[in-house]
């Protein structure tokens, strides 16, 4: 079942906020009241996950520009994500919020828990200011996320949050033309 147009269910838990070094209590609360996103990712000391925890970084500044935090979720401590920034170099970049869930609630809510497992999927999701999902993608372990793609989506969200009654074609960008779906349109796209 899709979470897509369904508010954040409720969670507690403890986290590495790297920009500044130290330890914060993250609940669902917190994602709410501006754009949000939550990037969960398998484990710590991995392969795939720092390249792409990188990458949301080389893009964080464009999200912070955008009114969005970033979170990044594993079923890892806190601790071990304090233990990851100070021993990877591409990981040490970080600035954002790390959310250890060794509990398994967050990866539950969203539903990416691989209970075999007991890893997180790969999923992002895109959290709009009333805690409502507005976007979610989930891929298989072996495939590695894009930020800019990301960066899109939110611009997107964003225009149709603030433009009712329009919707953003397949590859649309900042300023160009977006659609208003009428029954004028049915059958001449």
């Amino acid at each position: 079942m899709s979470l897509v147009g369904k508010e954040i269910e409720p969670f507690k838990a403890e986290a590495y906020h790297a920009g500044k070094d130290e330890f914060i209590t993250v609940t669902d609360e917190d994602l709410k009241g501006k754009w949000s996103i939550v990037v969960f990712y398998p484990a710590d000391f991995t392969f795939v996950c720092p390249t792409e925890l990188e990458d949301v970084q080389n893009h964080y500044e464009t999200f912070k520009e955008l009114g969005a935090e970033v979170y990044s979720v594993s079923t890892d401590t806190h601790f071990v994500h304090k233990a990851w920034h100070d021993h990877s170099d591409a990981i040490s970049k970080l600035e954002y919020i790390m959310i250890g869930d060794p509990s398994q609630t967050i990866s539950r809510n969203f539903d990416v828990l691989d209970e075999e497992l007991g890893l997180a999927q790969r999923g992002t999701f895109l959290i709009d200011p009333d805690g409502v999902v507005q976007a979610a993608e989930i891929n298989a372990d072996g495939i590695g996320r894009d930020a800019s793609v990301l960066v899109r989506k939110l611009k997107a969200a964003q225009y149709v949050r603030e433009n009712p009654g329009e919707a953003c074609p397949a590859k649309w960008e900042e300023g160009s033309e977006t659609l208003a779906p009428s029954l004028d349109l049915v059958g001449k796209i």
